[in-house]
């Protein structure tokens, strides 16, 4: 089953229709940080906008028309970000709905005046928008097999199902940092509210202490959790949650599911299911040939169960991580000590969909043949190299048609002030940068000119480390620009003008 929370931006049209970069791009190239953004949190904890929330409304008849269950809608931490959530059904058919709630949102948008931004970082310096999906399996008979109950150290079966899930990561890991890796989200991984490029695996408290009990050839089980007091008298005390959340964590238990927290906002739900349905097979059928070894040998069924798992954890283990997935620490220990890997450009992750082991893995659970899995890695090699080309050339018209003739005009205004004796920094400073980003859009019209790579994956890590410094070249002088010059002359929409919305 699947529950896909959807995140997105809505800023006014008549902003949107005076940024190309947002029409084409669905992101802004360039823009200063407003003096204020999101370090109060008061959108995040503040009642919705009036008209969001007819907006809000609205998406939900139609998607109710449409059978689709919304069931969540609330402010996210950016201002003008916010979310809507599903109810869990069949992934199928969740899949499916994912699709069409992001038509509704996108067209109910523009008749309210609205444009709805589903890329995953359309505004620097604020949070970007993921499509956290929620993942579990079940069956007819014992229902949701992610369920741990109220003593998951007797339930066999959930161990069973959430250590196949642990090797799945450990060993795919690649695999599924490939499966949500664009040119978009590569500008979300890693950034507040959102994990890692590093695949890892929180589980919880209770449940991590249950596996390192395993790990060690034992299972005693542990305590409550104990309760929560607030010191009001008017609440009451009650059990404190075992397991919470970790929002730094790209794969977290969340009670009774997985939720993968990497997945971008614009994507498709379909190939990150595909993946973790696919892995977590592979995985069933190794810890059913290891139990079925056990109990042919006469072990008894726990015995044989924590057998399993103690083996498991010792070769996959080293993925469970319940810590902060944002700090340094964590980022040289899962490379140096764990040998996890990270890859923090899609780059650096499509290769790995052909590697041998992802071709064994489709290929033996009968999912994907390798002409299959190879169509796939072109069509997202080719999405990319064309994404970041398209930015470029944004950069570069933005910053030589509209960006530059603001500057020069603005100078000649301060070359007539400057007759009154006022101090001129400000024009040296505008002058310093404009010379200093058309220095940079000229390095990168010669940048994408080039085409003489030997191969695709060449192709993608030159887009990633030279296209896009130069990008980010260009764009730090011009959000310099912005700060300097008359607003009246500015002529794109600023940021404190479109994420606050009125």
């Amino acid at each position: 089953s699947c529950g896909a929370e959807q995140e997105y931006f809505l800023i006014d049209a008549a902003f949107a229709h005076l940024r190309p970069d947002i029409l084409l791009a669905g992101r802004t190239l360039f823009g200063a940080s407003p003096a204020k953004g999101q370090q109060f949190d008061d959108h995040y904890f503040a009642a919705i906008p009036e008209r969001v929330q007819v907006f809000m409304e609205a998406v939900e008849e139609k998607l109710y028309r449409l059978g689709i269950p919304a069931k969540t809608r609330h402010n996210e931490v950016a201002p003008g970000q916010f979310e809507i959530a599903p109810y869990f059904e069949a992934a199928n058919v969740a899949a499916d709905h994912q699709q069409l709630l992001m038509t509704v949102l996108k067209s109910t948008a523009t008749k309210h005046g609205f444009t709805c931004l589903l890329h995953e970082k359309p505004f620097a310096g604020v949070n970007g928008s993921g499509k956290h999906v929620n993942w579990s399996v079940a069956n007819a008979t014992q229902g949701n097999l992610l369920d741990p109950g109220s003593t998951p150290h007797e339930n066999l079966n959930f161990l069973l199902f959430c250590g196949a899930v642990i090797r799945g990561v450990h060993k795919f890991g690649p695999l599924l940092r490939a499966v949500i890796a664009s040119a978009s989200n590569d500008h979300r991984l890693g950034a507040n509210e959102a994990p890692p490029a590093i695949l890892s695996v929180y589980l919880g408290t209770e449940i991590e202490t249950i596996f390192e009990q395993i790990k060690d050839g034992k299972l005693d089980g542990i305590g409550k959790a104990g309760l929560m007091e607030l010191g009001l008298s008017q609440i009451i005390p009650y059990q404190k949650d075992s397991g919470d959340r970790n929002r730094t964590s790209p794969f977290a238990f969340t009670g009774n599911r997985f939720e993968f927290r990497a997945v971008g906002s614009q994507q498709s739900v379909s190939g990150p299911l595909i993946t973790m349905n696919t892995m977590l097979a592979d995985s069933l059928n190794w810890v059913a040939e290891k139990l079925e070894a056990e109990l042919a040998g006469g072990v008894e069924k726990t015995a044989a169960v924590i057998a399993v798992l103690k083996d498991l954890m010792n070769e996959h283990g080293a993925v469970v991580f319940g810590g902060n997935g944002y700090s340094p620490e964590w980022h040289k220990e899962a490379v140096e000590k764990r040998g996890l890997k990270n890859l923090p450009t899609t780059a650096d992750a499509l290769p790995y969909l052909k590697d041998a082991a992802v071709k064994t893995l489709f290929e033996s659970t009968g999912v994907l043949t390798p002409v299959e899995l190879a169509s796939r890695y072109e069509v997202y090699a080719e999405q990319y190299i064309q994404s970041i080309e398209v930015e470029a050339k944004l950069v570069i018209e933005i910053a030589k048609t509209i960006i530059y003739p603001a500057a020069l005009s603005y100078l000649s205004d301060l070359g007539k002030a400057s007759s009154l004796g006022l101090d001129d920094t400000a024009t040296t400073t505008i002058r310093q940068e404009t010379n200093a980003m058309m220095a940079a859009v000229s390095k990168l019209g010669v940048a994408i000119s080039k085409h003489d790579f030997a191969d695709i994956e060449t192709h993608m890590q030159y887009l990633a480390s030279e296209v896009r410094g130069l990008m980010d070249e260009t764009r730090a002088h011009a959000d310099v620009l912005e700060t300097e010059i008359a607003d009246e002359k500015w002529p794109l929409p600023k940021y404190r003008e479109m994420l606050f919305i009125k």
